[in-house]
C-alpha cells in the first residue's frame, strides 16, 4: 500500500479519530491505532514508527 503524508492540527486529527469512533469498531480500530500512535510519536519528538502494531483504545482521543 502506498503511504502518504497529511499535515492536521490536533483539533483536526480528533475530530476525524471521534468520527471513526462512530462506525463499527472492526472497520476502524487499526486505522484509530494507526493514527494515535503516529500522533503519539510526532508529539513526542520520534518521527520513527515502531514495528510493532499499535492497539486501538476505547477512547479515540490523542491528548495534546
Amino acid at each position: 500500500m502506498d503511504a502518504i503524508t497529511i499535515h492536521i492540527s490536533l483539533e483536526e486529527a480528533n475530530l476525524i479519530l471521534e468520527s471513526l469512533g462512530n462506525l463499527p469498531f472492526v472497520k476502524v480500530y487499526a486505522l484509530i491505532g494507526k493514527i494515535q500512535e503516529q500522533a503519539r510519536q510526532q508529539l513526542s519528538g520520534n518521527s520513527v514508527p515502531d514495528a510493532a502494531s499499535p492497539q486501538a483504545s476505547a477512547v479515540p482521543t490523542i491528548e495534546g
